[in-house]
């Protein structure tokens, strides 16, 4: 290791051409990762490294990840972001938009650390964050198939820390609440009243506003850091206290 907190750290993102992703591309390059964002779309956060693959192909998954692996000369952290967003309840989705959310929420993520554990399992710093959302432990209106995703992350995280324990490979999570992101600028975009829609979404957050990327890359950073090396298997909320707080109004 060099004498920055991630020199000599090896990562890769999906999902990380945009939104949440590119904001953890930028956070561990500035902490000094050496860092591949993986993704859909051509490009990369802040000029880093790019490799374009879909988490629903496993093939191109397998593929992006050896490049990766190839040309950083191995591979120390995994964060699986890449994820799509799903409104209504229980009946409003029929089973193919069932299983297409479940393929790049939780199937995706399968696929890319499937395809990183033997690169992960030559590193002495080792670590898989996954990105999930406090959606998976509170209860939320008109997210019935988002939600039922991410718990899905939530106890595939748990299982994957138990399995790899042995292995000195760490995997956690982090749960944002609702972000300010472009998936969540489209939903505002597409409200009857997009002012009303942010006000709503910003006053059941007790802080009362939307959480920033950048403050999920900080959440991400701390897991994946090597000084986090007593931190496995948890979900980490960032989410102004949503989960857990009740604050008393006025």
């Amino acid at each position: 290791m060099t004498d920055t907190e991630f020199g000599g750290v090896r990562a890769l993102v999906t999902g990380g051409a945009s939104g949440i992703g590119a904001a953890v591309v930028a956070e561990l390059r500035e902490r000094g990762a050496t860092v591949a964002a993986l993704d859909r779309s051509d490009g990369a956060a802040d000029g880093g490294y790019a490799v374009r693959a879909d988490v629903t192909d496993d093939d191109s998954v397998r593929a992006a990840v050896d490049e990766v692996a190839g040309r950083f000369g191995g591979l120390d952290v995994v964060v699986n972001n890449a994820g799509t967003g799903a409104q209504g309840t229980v009946e409003a989705n029929g089973d193919d938009e069932w299983h297409r959310v479940f393929d790049v929420n939780v199937v995706g993520m399968v696929r890319v650390s499937r395809a990183a554990l033997p690169h992960l399992r030559r590193s002495s710093r080792a670590v898989i964050v996954n990105v999930g959302s406090i959606a998976a432990t509170a209860g939320l209106p008109q997210r019935a198939l988002y939600s039922a995703t991410k718990g899905a992350v939530t106890a595939l995280t748990r299982a994957m820390a138990a399995d790899h324990l042995a292995e000195g490979i760490r995997v956690n999570a982090v749960n944002p609440g609702t972000a300010d992101t472009p998936w969540v600028g489209r939903l505002l975009d597409a409200a009857d009243d997009p002012e009303a829609e942010r006000a709503a979404l910003e006053a059941r957050q007790p802080h009362g506003r939307l959480v920033s990327a950048r403050e999920i890359a900080h959440a991400v950073a701390y897991l994946a850091s090597p000084l986090a090396s007593s931190t496995n298997g948890v979900s980490l909320a960032v989410d102004g206290g949503m989960q857990d707080l009740r604050p008393r109004r006025g």
